[in-house]
């Protein structure tokens, strides 16, 4: 199997701690989005999406969504579980995984995309041109702000979002606070919960890995 990816961009980087935490070594290509490589007739014959992560399989199927290659690889590469040890746990870690994109990584792209000259044409990603709302700016920074309450309030008490261990929500979560800097918003000094998990997270190897 081959991975294409972009490890500073927020879904890579989720699978990239992924990879990392379970010991997964995967032959890699990187598609540089800065020089644009992902509208590249090349990239589009892989993808025609034109988004990483993609994980093209031996039996020539192709995987584009996080929480899917997630699935497929926990599956493969059974050691050290990251998506749960049992349907509860597993459904509690899924349901955190998505929420932290709808709530989380959606608003921030919502400030990035809508906010920034440079998305004009690409408000969302993908090969459709979308223009630009400048007030889903406006409310993206609002919506960060929310959700880091939801997560402050939920990590009261917890080592890891769910259970007793470093799962993909943990991940999800983790990314979601990095890519809101992206956007200068910073987890506010009220939050202590979230702020003490940050500290905890931080320090752990698979994340501090930048590539």
């Amino acid at each position: 199997m081959k991975l294409y990816t972009f490890p500073p961009a927020p879904n890579p980087r989720r699978l990239s701690i992924f990879l990392e935490e379970k010991g997964i070594d995967l032959d890699t290509q990187v598609v540089d989005l800065m020089a644009g490589e992902q509208f590249s007739q090349e990239y589009r014959a892989i993808n025609p999406c034109g988004t990483v992560p993609a994980l093209f399989l031996d039996k020539g199927v192709l995987l584009t969504e996080v929480v899917g290659i997630y699935s497929y690889l926990e599956s493969t590469f059974p050691e050290t579980p990251l998506l749960g040890a049992d349907n509860l746990s597993r459904a509690e870690i899924l349901s955190w995984d998505h929420r932290c994109f709808v709530e989380g990584f959606q608003a921030v792209a919502e400030v990035l995309r809508n906010g920034n000259k440079a998305f004009s044409g690409r408000a969302l990603p993908g090969p459709v041109a979308y223009e630009q709302i400048p007030e889903l700016a406006v409310r993206g920074h609002q919506r960060i702000q929310a959700f880091y309450q939801v997560l402050d309030k939920h990590l009261r008490g917890r080592q890891y979002m769910v259970g007793d261990s470093f799962t993909v929500a943990d991940i999800a979560a983790w990314v979601f606070v990095e890519f809101s800097g992206w956007v200068k918003e910073r987890v506010p000094e009220a939050c202590t919960a979230l702020t003490s998990w940050c500290e905890r997270t931080k320090a752990r190897p698979s994340v501090q890995l930048k590539s």
